[in-house]
């Protein structure tokens, strides 16, 4: 077979192992879904922080502009979340600072969030829209969750940043997984504690894809043909991709993120888990620099009081105060439609794999 036609292609019902990695918030628009998964990749709507009726009305949006597969990416929650009152405060204090600068009459605080709840909300949208396929990030679902989607046909794909995770998500029933390189932007899937997530693409591949029988999908770094056809080598049997579709006209991406993205270079990333208190890389940024040394709140707590700093900042075109999420391949950015983009992944790998 070649490298269209494989065990992931079939079982999802696409054309390409291409999937548009499914980035929340709001970076997933309906079009830009729906224009991979008509382009024979796969779109993914992250929604991770959407409401259940926001989720809802996306589905039924994307419905309406494809009738191809598509994915629902899903945050599980961690349960044990909590920091001390004195912590929060003090905290506070320090995004005063910011708050003030951009204008903002309140200050940084903790709106009341169950994410439990949400979480579980969130499930019954997908459920009740019986989804073609949802993955799951920083955790691995109740088994009984699993077993209803998979019942109704939902195509179930792990994340995972080691291979411990991946042989996890196998046993756990997962149809496929994606494996996360440290190269990757923004938050990856690890739910490990400690640091066991900083493996790079080219090691993490070949191993997690000998650990488990399922199909893997590699993320991390990819951007091009290259990547692709370097991924397919070493074991994987798609990919996912995320920068690479920040920059395409259809993204939600602010205008000043996405030409951040398009003037950056690779060394110009970094992890910070100042923005959300949790690893991430981005662009490194004023805020980045100034939070260095800073104890952050665990997630999601960090990332509930710099949100509306965030938010702030993009009214005001400020991006040195913006989460500005990038992987380490930032530097081959461009600025193309969905259409372009896939042809050119599709026919660079074509040329690559089937000469």
């Amino acid at each position: 077979m070649g490298w269209k036609q494989n065990s992931l292609t079939a079982r999802l019902g696409i054309q390409y192992p291409i999937f548009q990695a499914p980035m929340a918030g709001g970076l997933t628009t309906p079009e830009l879904i729906s224009g991979v998964s008509n382009c024979g990749g796969l779109g993914n709507m992250g929604a991770g922080y959407m409401m259940p009726d926001d989720i809802r009305a996306d589905i039924k949006q994307v419905r309406e502009l494809t009738d191809q597969p598509f994915g629902i990416n899903l945050f599980v929650p961690d349960r044990d979340v909590s920091a001390k009152t004195e912590d929060i405060i003090a905290m506070g204090t320090v995004l005063e600072r910011y708050s003030s600068e951009l204008g903002m009459a309140e200050k940084p605080a903790l709106p009341e969030k169950d994410y439990t709840s949400l979480y579980k909300k969130q499930l019954v949208v997908l459920m009740e829209e019986r989804v073609p396929v949802c993955s799951f990030t920083f955790g691995i679902p109740d088994s009984t969750d699993i077993s209803e989607l998979k019942k109704q046909g939902t195509v179930i794909i792990g994340t995972a940043t080691n291979v411990n995770e991946a042989v996890e998500w196998e046993e756990a029933g997962a149809d496929m997984i994606v494996v996360q390189g440290f190269e990757a932007g923004g938050h990856r899937g690890t739910f490990h504690r400690g640091e066991s997530g900083q493996i790079g693409s080219m090691a993490l591949i070949p191993q997690a894809a000998d650990a488990v029988s399922c199909p893997v999908a590699a993320a991390g770094g990819i951007m091009d043909a290259r990547g692709i056809a370097a991924a397919m080598i070493l074991g994987a049997e798609g990919v996912q991709l995320g920068t690479a579709f920040l920059t395409c006209r259809e993204s939600g991406a602010h205008p000043l993120y996405k030409q951040a993205l398009l003037n950056a270079r690779e060394d110009q990333t970094a992890v910070t888990k100042a923005f959300s208190g949790k690893p991430a890389r981005g662009i490194r940024n004023q805020f980045m620099e100034d939070m260095q040394g800073v104890p952050a709140l665990p997630y999601p707590l960090q990332n509930d009081l710099t949100a509306p700093i965030r938010k702030q900042a993009a009214k005001m075109g400020r991006p040195e105060f913006m989460s500005l999420w990038a992987g380490q391949g930032v530097g081959l950015s461009e600025e193309v439609t969905v259409k372009e983009l896939m042809i050119k992944l599709v026919k660079g790998t074509e040329a690559l794999l089937e000469k």
